[in-house]
């Protein structure tokens, strides 16, 4: 009898070590298959982190830029994320002067300015000896007539006076401006060239003053009528809407003033320079042109 009860002890014991044994066993291989799922999510997130971080650390090509501020350094400072999607890291270097950036861009110190026409380029290098190419136009400053003392054309008083710059080409171009409104008659065969010497007829006998094309701005309250470059009218904060006239987009001056995009001659294919070119004169730009500068600033690509 007692015998009887140990064996079957041993068969109960051996039975619950057998049960509890494949027990264990299931859990173990449970925790294995958890353990290898969660392994293989941590390095899955783990490589996509990598891969994020990769591409978020990939370094930028620097690509810097000469440009005047207005309107010149805006339209650069616009287009950063665009070259920043091309691989480049635009800085944009601005400049008070017509002279030095042309020597950066001649010396290597920045790959490419913005702030000139071809008339402009052509007699810097001309007289510096430099081999800089325009490689593409991208917007034409038109002349503007601005009110001073006198509010509008039709009122302009006889011996009125009228500011207009004194360089060579920009004062052509104004009293072309001028000639177009009727105001004055210039011999049949004028170009960029002319000057209030060279006027035929003056019915209103009108006065020049011949300033500073800079200068203008501040002087508008003293004259009767302003002729003011674009650029030099949104630097001064002129309302551009209140322009009386301007240079027709499709003036023989518009062809000739347009400003361009310069670097050395030889760099005319470098990648960052098409990149330069490509975001220049996207129609993204071009609708930030003529959203932001009421006709002063007329993109030509």
């Amino acid at each position: 009898m007692k015998g009887t009860i140990i064996k079957k002890a041993l068969s109960i014991s051996l039975t619950t070590i057998l049960a509890l044994s494949l027990a264990f066993a299931l859990v173990a291989c449970g925790g294995g298959a958890s353990s290898q799922s969660s392994s293989s999510a941590s390095s899955a997130a783990s490589s996509g982190s990598g891969s994020a971080s990769s591409s978020a650390s990939k370094e930028l090509t620097k690509l810097v830029v000469g440009a005047t501020p207005a309107p010149h350094a805006e339209i650069l400072n616009f287009i950063k994320d665009d070259l920043a999607a091309q691989g480049y890291e635009l800085q944009v270097v601005e400049y008070s002067d017509y002279v030095k950036p042309n020597l950066d861009t001649r010396d290597g110190i920045i790959v490419a300015n913005f702030f000139q026409h071809q008339p402009y380029l052509d007699e810097f290098n001309s007289k510096n000896g430099t081999e800089l190419v325009s490689v593409v136009a991208v917007h034409f400053e038109p002349l503007g007539i601005y009110p001073g003392k006198t509010k509008s054309l039709a009122d302009l008083p006889d011996g009125a006076t009228i500011a207009i710059p004194n360089d060579t080409t920009n004062e052509a171009r104004a009293l072309l401006l001028l000639e177009a409104q009727g105001l004055i008659k210039l011999p049949a065969n004028a170009d960029l060239t002319v000057t209030p010497r060279d006027i035929v007829d003056n019915p209103k006998n009108l006065k020049f003053a011949e300033l500073e094309a800079a200068a203008i701005p501040a002087m508008l309250a003293d004259a009767d009528l302003g002729v003011i470059n674009g650029n030099y009218a949104i630097g001064a904060g002129i309302d551009t809407s209140t322009v009386l006239a301007k240079e027709d987009p499709k003036s023989q001056a518009a062809d000739t003033y347009a400003n361009t995009l310069v670097v050395n001659k030889g760099f005319e294919n470098d990648p960052g320079v098409q990149a330069l070119i490509k975001a220049l004169t996207s129609e993204k730009t071009r609708q930030f042109i003529n959203d932001n500068y009421g006709g002063a600033v007329i993109p030509v690509f």
